[in-house]
């Protein structure tokens, strides 16, 4: 998995490709973390990330918490593999997909 952050303001996006599993699911919450502070809208450009598990869900979840203290998150790009594990799960009720 890559991660690669762009800071606009307050505006954060951020593109992940690759899996986002058990592995490297913690990877991307510790970037999250570290980035929240000043954030009021945060993007999540998942455009090349090809699997997402259980692990990378609670990640979002989590991510999905703390923005909505702050302001929002967005996930753009989703393919139909992942759109579908967010239909299944109910996510697709929880996150805002563009």
């Amino acid at each position: 998995m890559t991660i690669e952050k762009t800071l606009n303001g307050t505006e954060l996006t951020v593109v992940v490709s690759g899996k986002l599993d058990t592995t490297t699911a913690p990877e991307l919450e510790d970037s999250l973390k570290e980035s929240f502070e000043g954030i009021t809208r945060l993007v999540l450009n998942f455009e090349n990330l090809s699997y997402l598990s259980s692990a990378g869900l609670r990640v979002l979840l989590t991510s999905q918490k703390v923005m909505n203290k702050q302001g929002e998150m967005v996930i753009q790009n989703v393919n139909e593999t992942i759109n579908e594990i967010f239909e299944v799960t109910g996510f697709v009720d929880v996150l805002t997909i563009e």
